[in-house]
């Protein structure tokens, strides 16, 4: 991958990150708070939406610009390496690795951002602070395994779907997709990835909410499956489907939409100097 690719994934990414994470954020805040143990209404319900919107804003470009940065480099080496004939592998080995390594920025984000959406009466910043009090450096990294557990099989079902789509439609037409093209295989691949992973999901937000010295709070997923179940049932392990699937097929179509739109953009202006 040339210099200037790198700097395309990178600006690309950080685009798309931010779009996507501040038009649906109130529909995050919903999915959370449905997940949680408390339940919707003593959560907060419809109040205050926006909360743990702070850490968002600072954390989103920086997430999804390591993303696709690792992305499209380990897409590239592999398809270099190996022949096109393993393009599907190297999606699904280019996404793991850049879910892997946006989750060093991802998951903090995601510590404050959900005890504040589950919290309303409390801001984002005296949340940060009480969690390093409380649980030191690591406190805001709970969750880290089971973020990632949850995001590689996403991403192993997301970007697959969502690169075939655009070459099926590209062969079709003749021609290279357009971004709104983009955004329609975007939409519809986080669609399948987002019903299907929803219980780690589930798992994820219960174990970064749990109390420090819980059980829960140990972030053994398993454990975390197991205490929903048999609290909920197998409907448990389904709260908030609606919202997540809803805000990650919306949200599908605006992060992938927008970064091939951005970087469609870039190109064209660099190669215009």
């Amino acid at each position: 991958m040339t210099d200037t690719n790198f700097k395309v994934a990178l600006l690309s990414g950080a685009a798309a990150g931010i779009s996507v994470d501040l038009s649906l954020f109130p529909l995050d805040t919903i999915k959370t708070r449905l997940q949680s143990q408390q339940g919707f209404l003593n959560s907060g319900g419809f109040r205050g939406i926006y909360s743990g919107l702070l850490p968002v804003v600072i954390g989103s470009a920086p997430t999804a610009a390591l993303f696709f940065c690792t992305y499209e480099v380990t897409k590239t080496m592999i398809r270099r390496t190996m022949g096109e004939n393993w393009a599907t592998a190297s999606h699904m080995m280019g996404a793991s690795f850049g879910e892997v390594s946006a989750c060093l920025i991802r998951v903090p984000v995601e510590v404050i951002k959900q005890r504040a959406q589950a919290n309303p009466n409390l801001t984002s910043k005296s949340i940060f602070i009480s969690t390093l009090k409380q649980e030191g450096f690591p406190g805001l990294f709970r969750g880290y395994i089971s973020t990632v557990i949850r995001e590689m099989p996403f991403s192993f079902i997301q970007f697959p779907i969502w690169e075939y789509l655009k070459m099926r439609w590209s062969s079709y037409q003749g021609k290279a997709v357009d971004p709104w093209q983009s955004a329609l295989c975007g939409a519809m691949a986080g669609c399948i990835g987002a019903g299907v992973t929803t219980p780690l999901d589930v798992a994820k937000t219960r174990i970064m909410l749990a109390k420090a010295g819980t059980p829960l709070a140990t972030g053994n997923i398993g454990f975390a499956l197991r205490t929903v179940y048999s609290e909920k049932g197998a409907r448990g392990l389904f709260a908030g489907v609606v919202p997540r699937v809803t805000w990650i097929s919306i949200g599908g179509a605006v992060f992938l939409g927008v970064y091939d739109k951005a970087r469609v953009t870039i190109v064209s202006l660099t190669e215009g100097r």
